[in-house]
């Protein structure tokens, strides 16, 4: 029989550049946690939050890991500064680097780090700064550096909208970019009014900032590479931001396990948790550090 999913307790780190956000599940009483299971920490992507991750938290703790996804400052739950510069890639490690330091506890127990999209930049960046508070990386649809193709040109259409008009007028844009979109179309109700929830929520500073730091990020791939890491490289079959075929050669880059998530897009997370969890599962079990 499988184990009941964990509860999902909401809570705030704080930090010297203000609280961030977390979604913390931890294996309850009975459910048999492995003694070697590793904590998890579960960074997003642009206009994403640690509701994205909702879908997996409890069957990541159910198998014995405590699970953690974070807002990043500026997204939704975090406050972000008014000032552009602290939206930098660098910047953005440095929280995931706090959040890191709070799940590995006095013993300074090594996390396995993922990050979807725009956060798996980041979280590239925080395991490049510091390899050993780290026990593995996961890039969840993300790339080798700054997003391109049609991902770029829609944030560029969406500059000028965000200076006239603010966060509303871009949600709205979207909106009506997303109406020919089948999955999005449909996106139970409730669904639909937290995304709008979340976006308006969200920084209008880390908007335009975060997706500066999106657009010009290097390539860093060697340098993850020579940390020694293990590293998995997933994302859905139908991804639309980095094309499939280059998060498969980054892999092959990265000397790193590679695996595509069948009926998923860009978010196999939300799309498809059962099996994104056991891919994940899968990969950190073979891992020695659990």
């Amino acid at each position: 029989m499988s184990q009941p999913v964990p509860p999902v307790v909401r809570r705030d780190l704080d930090t010297p550049a203000g609280p961030i956000a977390l979604l913390d599940c931890a294996p309850g009483p009975g459910r048999d946690p492995r003694p070697a299971a590793a904590p998890v920490l579960l960074v997003p992507g642009y206009t994403g939050s640690k509701e994205d991750f909702v879908g997996v938290l409890g069957l990541i703790a159910a198998a014995g890991h405590r699970a953690v996804a974070m807002d990043q400052r500026g997204q939704f739950e975090s406050p972000g500064p008014a000032d552009p510069a602290g939206y930098t890639v660098a910047a953005l490690a440095g929280d995931v680097r706090l959040v890191l330091a709070d799940l590995a506890g006095p013993d300074r127990r090594p996390v396995h780090l993922l990050g979807h999209s725009f956060g798996g930049l980041v979280a590239r960046a925080a395991a490049v700064a510091d390899p050993a508070a780290l026990a593995s990386v996961v890039l969840l649809c993300s790339g080798p550096g700054g997003i391109g193709g049609n991902r770029k040109q829609r944030m560029e259409e969406l500059r000028p909208l965000l200076a006239s008009g603010g966060m509303p007028a871009v949600y709205e844009h979207m909106e009506r970019l997303a109406a020919g979109d089948a999955r999005a179309a449909a996106a139970p109700p409730e669904l639909k009014a937290f995304l709008r929830h979340r976006f308006l929520a969200s920084s209008a500073v880390g908007l335009e900032a975060m997706g500066e730091a999106l657009l010009g990020e290097p390539d860093r791939v060697a340098e993850l590479r020579a940390t020694g890491l293990p590293t998995l490289v997933i994302y859905g079959v139908d991804d639309d931001a980095w094309p499939p075929v280059v998060q498969a050669e980054m892999a092959e880059r990265l000397g790193a396990r590679c695996e595509v998530v069948a009926g998923a897009a860009h978010s196999p997370a939300a799309e498809q948790p059962a099996a994104t969890a056991a891919v994940l599962l899968d990969f950190w079990t073979r891992l020695k550090v659990g």
